[in-house]
């Protein structure tokens, strides 16, 4: 194909678009051209800075068990260099990964638990006598009698773990994050994010841990699984920003503060898109040969407009769109003096206790030590899952440190409100895709956009999809391969939607 003059728009500039951006450009001869709605490169993997620190929105771990992603990531930032046996790292190289080795809790009845839960005298004494007999026995009797037909996410958590161990440690963390009951929600969740995750794997897992080498590329361990992962020095952002400057440098072109507004079609394709820069105020129009989008699924058929006014997007299938659901998240940052937490290992910690809104805690500190200006300090970043317009969401920064405040000390992380030195809320719309209301008839959006010919939809709001880093990065390579025939476009569906991932060798 002759692809000198040819363009690509890409809407996003998050992990999909950005990636999708420089495979173009090292692949072909064709203009990548991205718009990106805000102020920020990375989107939820943007690492924030506020008053000389740094934050992520959520974690992100640089873990996938596609080799050809930890090659992509190691070629951005390769991995720290080792001192000389003997000597103390000097931290001096500024673009590159760092290796961390994973730990974290669940929190419940004011008890830490190892993730995934262990078999140690600690678990045993915090569960007590009574509590370790029922989860034994709801195991047992789930194997015996399975549900053969699921028919929610409930019903998939109870046949791999068992009534008790459901209660526990699955229902209301799960519930808090989806502001859903788990009998409201789907299956695909369960079969996208968990996997072959069970009881019995877990098991085998720490009974092979000891024997395990020390490795980044762990294809045979389940996700929840994983030892070790990688981190970009400053930050998931660090990665992201570095792209940004390498998709400059080779010529392609990111216009931030560029939201569109109108997705202009004739009969199969794509011919445009009207988008609005709100630096100046001013509509302009970008005519391309291919299309990627990483736009909310909703706001693509918002946007849809036909040059022929007899065409039209078959109203079935813009209703399911418009009503598809999401939610929302909100990262407050805690700025923290306290010893206590120095002993604190984990990346992160699960909250399971249903009496306090937080849903999980980092330890950005833990993440790296160089998110941090002042090392004696620590870094909390406190997560909300929440609805558009509901309490949570409408709550002013100053609220939002007075609640976060409130849990802190519920949970029991500091002993008075004096420990808190300084706070930052970031607050993000359609974090999460989620798997209910008319998503049980997605394919027929599907079945659509697959019909338009140079469009292609990617990422995790792309695709209405709960896409980790990963399988984002693997749909935009897909894409790449698919536009240069090399892939067919209908496949880049199945990236994660499999036990195993899909790569093209």
């Amino acid at each position: 194909m002759n692809s000198t003059k040819k363009t690509i728009l890409i809407i996003g500039a998050g992990p999909a678009g950005l990636t999708a951006a420089l495979e173009i450009l090292r692949r072909t001869g064709m203009k990548p051209i991205i718009l990106e709605a805000s102020k920020d490169i990375g989107g939820i993997s943007k690492t924030v800075r506020f008053n000389n620190n740094r934050m992520d929105i959520g974690g992100h771990r640089f873990f996938s068990k596609s080799d050809t992603v930890i090659d992509w990531w190691l070629e951005i930032l390769p991995l720290e260099a080792a001192p000389p046996q003997g000597e103390v790292a000097p931290h001096q190289n500024t673009d590159v990964m760092l290796v961390r080795k994973r730990i974290s809790r669940i929190l419940y009845n004011k008890n830490f638990f190892d993730y995934p839960i262990t078999l140690s005298i600690k678990t045993l004494t915090n569960l007590g006598l009574i509590k370790i007999i029922k989860i034994g026995y709801s195991y047992v009797y789930s194997r015996i009698f399975i549900i053969k037909e699921e028919k929610n996410l409930e019903d998939f958590f109870i046949n791999r773990f068992g009534n008790e161990l459901y209660l526990i440690f699955f229902k209301s963390y799960t519930e808090k994050v989806w502001g859903k009951k788990c009998t409201e929600i789907g299956t695909d969740w369960g079969k996208q994010r968990i996997k072959g995750l069970s009881v019995s794997k877990t098991l085998i897992d720490a009974v092979t841990r000891v024997f395990r080498k020390k490795s980044l590329r762990q294809k045979n361990t389940e996700t929840s699984l994983i030892e070790y992962f990688m981190y970009p020095k400053y930050g998931p952002g660090h990665m992201w920003e570095t792209v940004t400057k390498k998709i400059k440098e080779l010529g392609g072109e990111i216009r931030m503060e560029s939201e569109v507004e109108k997705i202009i079609k004739s009969r199969d394709k794509i011919e445009s898109v009207e988008y609005i820069n709100h630096q100046t105020g001013v509509r302009e129009k970008v005519c391309a040969d291919y299309f990627i989008s990483t736009m909310p699924i909703d706001k693509v058929f918002t946007g849809m407009k036909y040059v022929d006014g007899n065409e039209s997007v078959p109203l079935n299938v813009v209703d399911i769109a418009k009503n598809l659901e999401y939610r929302n998240f909100i990262t407050v940052g805690v700025l923290v003096s306290s010893d206590k937490l120095k002993k604190v290992p984990d990346n992160w910690i699960y909250i399971h206790e249903p009496d306090v809104y937080v849903g999980r805690i980092q330890f950005f500190h833990n993440w790296s030590e160089f998110m941090i200006e002042d090392s004696n300090k620590n870094l909390l970043g406190l997560e909300y899952f929440c609805n558009q317009g509901d309490y949570l969401w409408n709550l002013s920064s100053e609220n939002f440190k007075i609640l976060a405040t409130k849990e802190l000390l519920q949970i029991g992380l500091i002993e008075n409100e004096q420990q808190i030195l300084d706070f930052h809320v970031e607050k993000v719309e359609k974090a999460y895709p989620v798997y209910s209301g008319t998503f049980s008839e997605f394919n027929k959006v599907k079945e659509y956009l697959n019909s338009i010919e140079n469009f292609y939809p990617i990422g995790r709001n792309g695709m209405h999809r709960y896409n980790n880093q990963d399988h984002s990065m693997l749909t935009a390579i897909a894409s790449v391969d698919s536009i240069l025939g090399n892939y067919d476009k209908k496949d880049i569906w199945n990236i994660n939607a499999e036990q195993e991932y899909h790569e093209k060798k």
